[in-house]
């Protein structure tokens, strides 16, 4: 799952409100943020195994301080109680400890079951849809789009950065997911771990735009809706 989690993040503009989208994106991608740290400290580890999925070739042999979902709750526990000790709101906290939790239930419908439920021990999860490309293709696919036209529409451009530069990231993220798919398999896993750490570069994109576009009223956004609301007003 790659595309399918920034589409969670863009989607949840439309209940984070002025809460920018950078913070969306990390919250929704945060345990793939960190986790390149770990592989680079080797306290966490990943091998490369063609033909392992007909997705990826990543066999991702121990990552419980990232991908367990005991660590993710930790995860989710510390990024909204950090937003909620610098801003004081409840709501958008758990919006955004509850982004940092879908990522570990996105990952269980495309992951092998190599997903610990525990820290060092116990049981292991996936529903292993990255044994089906096109089906992993249509999930993911609909997900991100979907999450896009929700940003799309809650949010609109008060200038050619704000319209540009959304419409660039959703087509390079889009690009960069193609070629994880259909390009070679990467090279080592300290490879990854370089190349994972550029997503940070996609957060500060997020914020970048976001602070370009303006949200919209919820007449411009549901015009029907509004209505309604201003007739059973007294």
């Amino acid at each position: 799952m790659f595309i399918g989690h920034f589409g969670v993040g863009f989607g949840a503009k439309r209940y984070g409100g002025r809460v920018s989208l950078g913070t969306l994106l990390m919250a929704a991608q945060f345990v793939d943020l960190i986790w390149p740290v770990m592989l680079l400290l080797g306290l966490e580890r990943v091998e490369i195994v063609p033909g392992i999925t007909k997705v990826t070739p990543l066999d991702f042999v121990y990552y419980p301080f990232t991908h367990s979902l005991v660590g993710v709750l930790v995860w989710a526990l510390l990024f909204g109680g950090v937003f909620y000790a610098f801003r004081r709101q409840l709501g958008r906290a758990l919006l955004l400890g509850g982004l940092v939790v879908s990522h570990w239930v996105l990952d269980l419908i495309v992951h092998r079951p190599d997903l610990p439920l525990l820290l060092e021990s116990g049981p292991k999860v996936g529903l292993d849809v990255w044994n089906s490309l096109a089906l992993t293709l249509l999930i993911e696919g609909v997900i991100f789009i979907g999450g896009a036209v929700i940003y799309l529409r809650t949010t609109r451009a008060s200038n050619k950065v704000g319209s540009y530069g959304t419409w660039g990231l959703m087509a390079f993220l889009a690009i960069v997911y193609l070629m994880n798919l259909f390009g070679p398999p990467p090279s080592s896993a300290s490879a990854i771990g370089i190349v994972g750490l550029s997503q940070w570069l996609l957060v500060a994109w997020g914020y970048w735009i976001d602070r370009n576009r303006v949200v919209v009223s919820l007449a411009e956004r549901e015009p029907g809706a509004a209505a309604s609301v201003k007739t059973a007003s007294p």
